[in-house]
């Protein structure tokens, strides 16, 4: 009879162990927290330009997910940006579109897998931005649609399979006079929609971002910046992983340059994220360069 026990036993591990290896959760949420950094609370002034965010993603520690779990993602994201002559509340209005594309390689329990594809796209169609003597704020309202083709067999770092909302508000002060220093906070807020292949309805997302940053001359900024992003909400519907709520922060430096002859602008970022729940803990690389048109 013991026999006839470890046997099924065995049989229904057989039968669950590639279910657990590869089925993911609903991770809630689209915005990626680390995307800005330093002076986040601003936006630019009147004219098209171009921004083309560069995410390197390594994290190998997952204290809730499977065990020897390892992940590394490139994610590469243009955003094309319009600040009309238009003024609303006396804010220039504009409004935006990001389509990101990326690469994964990432294993559980020994087994590895790669993807490569699109993601969701971002489209942005009110942005508003206030420029005052010592104070920019910024506020928008954003739609992601699921365009990417998303699996439970994989991390949802590029594709979620759902539609959500985002409201956008922060700004960026300036100390003194000479606008050397700059503090920003960056809020955004989520709401989702039901996910059509699991029929979760992943919970509301808050996330903060912030900087502080110092101009050392020659148009080059260095500062600290860090995030703090949690789910707000429970996941809705039978087939949720769980009831606990996603959160994760990070923390780095970052560095900002303006080359004159290219009239572009760059930013390198650091983030090392702690304090996760129900998500990895990794290393965040953010290159992000900015052209006008």
């Amino acid at each position: 009879m013991k026999k006839i026990v470890t046997i099924l036993l065995l049989a229904a591990a057989c039968v669950a162990l590639p279910h657990f290896v590869t089925a993911q959760p609903v991770v809630a949420g689209h915005y990626p927290a680390g995307a800005e950094g330093i002076k986040g609370g601003s936006l630019p002034p009147p004219g098209f330009y171009f921004r083309d965010y560069n995410f390197f993603y390594s994290a190998d520690r997952f204290k809730d997910g499977p065990p020897r779990f390892d992940i590394f993602a490139y994610i590469n994201a243009p955003r094309l940006i319009w600040m009309t002559d238009l003024e609303i509340l006396g804010a220039t209005y504009g409004m935006d579109v990001i389509v990101p594309f990326g690469y994964m390689d990432w294993k559980a329990m020994g087994e590895k897998k790669t993807h490569f594809g699109l993601g969701d796209i971002q489209i942005e169609p009110l942005l508003l931005s206030w420029h005052l003597d010592q104070l920019d704020l910024a506020a928008g309202y954003a739609v992601w649609a699921p365009t990417g083709n998303y699996s439970r067999d994989r991390p949802d770092l590029l594709a979620k399979g759902f539609w959500s909302h985002m409201l956008t508000f922060g700004g960026t002060y300036y100390p003194d006079s000479e606008k050397t220093w700059a503090v920003s906070l960056l809020n955004r807020y989520e709401f989702s929609h039901e996910q059509r292949k699991t029929h979760v309805d992943p919970g509301q997302v808050y996330t903060l971002e912030w900087g502080l940053s110092k101009n050392v001359g020659k148009g080059i900024d260095l500062g600290l910046i860090g995030y703090y992003q949690q789910q707000v909400t429970k996941d809705k519907g039978r087939n949720r992983f769980s009831d606990k709520l996603d959160r994760k922060m990070g923390i780095g430096p970052e560095v900002n340059a303006f080359c004159p002859k290219l009239g572009l602008f760059a930013s390198l970022r650091y983030a090392y994220e702690f304090a996760a729940k129900e998500r990895p803990e990794g290393h965040l690389f953010t290159l992000t360069l900015t052209k006008p048109l």
